[in-house]
């Protein structure tokens, strides 16, 4: 097993989550990356932005951070990956060793090991490999932007930056033995529905209410069985109806409604045809609500494909490359298919075949997350194996 400075690891990992960075603010630790990346002698010249943020519905500070870095050029290049961003309740994080785990210090704030853990991981691999002028291929490190609100750094990133790599590595996620090689693909929908205002006490007929027409679409979907866990002819895909508001007052027929939803599935063609009967059921019902005058309610639907599934072959290079990295620690890989949403989605659309890699995080999003020390060494071990194995 090739040696690992496992004190500079932890406290790598430990400077970075201090760092504040919540989606669209990435700036100040995309800058502390570079410093660390400067410090090991990596020139200036190695490393860009592209201008993810300037695409993404939200604007942010600095886009993707790309760092190209030269090597055996008969091998095909590598690439490995984590997000920067962080999510709100991690601002302010002060991180503090607790026995084998790292925790906030502060009760209130979640502590940010997704995904600084994986930017660490990298960083670590990269480091130890120059320091031992070991052979290697083209690397290209990315750093991505606005994970956290819905894949946009990797979604909107400038694909011709990365130097064409053959495949990537992805480092966000719990179990450092886990291979994720397939992921769902998601659909989402806002749905606006207008209708007409009346006064419910004295002329309700001549209204015509948004919020009965969404009443109407929600329990006709429930009833056809295209809400919850939904399996049509031996398909299998999930649903969701996340929000609904509107309305004014209990005395006014209800004007507006505004709802939002989501199809997923691993089969595309299925994913589309639950967002369709999702739509098709809000078009229907609107349609059925009149008002006396015989004005209906109209539907307004947009709805945007958040990313494609997709499915690596057990026998694909990086797949391969993984398994070997994860078996070279006497540990067993595990392969997975997640029902949710990683950048490698993107990364494979943009033609890059991705395998993701935990490295410690534990309950997320919370102000219980913790970083589980052994698993984040075993995963900087693994990125270390990874780019051994790819030479």
């Amino acid at each position: 097993m090739r040696p690992l400075n496992e004190k500079r690891a932890i406290d790598l990992v430990t400077k970075l989550m201090a760092v504040e960075g919540k989606s669209c603010e990435e700036s100040q630790i995309a800058s502390v990356v570079q410093q660390v990346l400067r410090d090991a002698g990596i020139p200036e010249s190695a490393m860009s932005f592209d201008t993810a943020h300037k695409r993404t519905p939200l604007p942010g500070e600095v886009g993707n951070l790309i760092v190209k870095l030269p090597g055996n050029r008969k091998l095909p290049r590598v690439m490995l990956s984590a997000h920067l961003d962080t999510v709100p309740i991690c601002v302010g994080c002060r991180p503090k060793r607790d026995g084998q785990v790292i925790r906030s210090a502060l009760a209130t704030t979640g502590l940010g090991a997704d995904d600084r853990a994986g930017v660490a991981a990298v960083l670590v691999a990269v480091l130890e490999t120059l320091e031992r002028n070991e052979e290697h291929p083209p690397l290209t490190l990315c750093f991505f932007v606005q994970e956290e609100i819905g894949l946009q750094g990797s979604r909107n990133m400038t694909v011709s930056k990365l130097g064409n790599p053959a495949m990537a590595f992805n480092f966000d996620g719990g179990n450092p033995y886990k291979m994720t090689i397939g992921a769902t693909g998601g659909e989402r929908m806002r749905i606006k529905l207008q209708g007409l205002p009346a006064h419910a006490g004295l002329a309700p007929e001549q209204g015509a209410s948004a919020i009965n027409a969404a009443s109407l679409a929600i329990s006709s979907l429930v009833r056809a069985g295209w809400l919850g866990a939904v399996k049509k002819k031996g398909r299998s895909g999930t649903s969701n109806i996340g929000t609904v508001q509107g309305g004014v007052a209990t005395n006014v027929v209800a004007e507006h409604v505004e709802v939002t939803a989501e199809a997923r599935s691993h089969n595309s063609a299925f994913r589309t045809e639950i967002a369709d009967a999702i739509c098709s059921a809000f078009e229907s019902a609107a349609a059925a609500v009149v008002s006396s005058n015989g004005q209906a309610v109209a539907a307004q639907i947009e709805r945007r494909v958040d990313y494609d599934s997709f499915l690596l072959d057990a026998d694909a290079p990086p797949v391969q490359i993984a398994k070997t990295a994860i078996e070279s620690l006497d540990a067993e890989p595990q392969t997975a298919i997640s029902n949710g949403g990683v950048d490698a989605n993107w990364l494979v659309k943009h033609g890059v075949p991705t395998v993701t890699m935990g490295c410690g995080q534990r309950n997320v999003h919370t102000n219980q997350e913790t970083l589980d020390i052994p698993d984040f060494l075993a995963a900087c071990r693994i990125a270390m194996n990874v780019i051994n194995h790819a030479s």
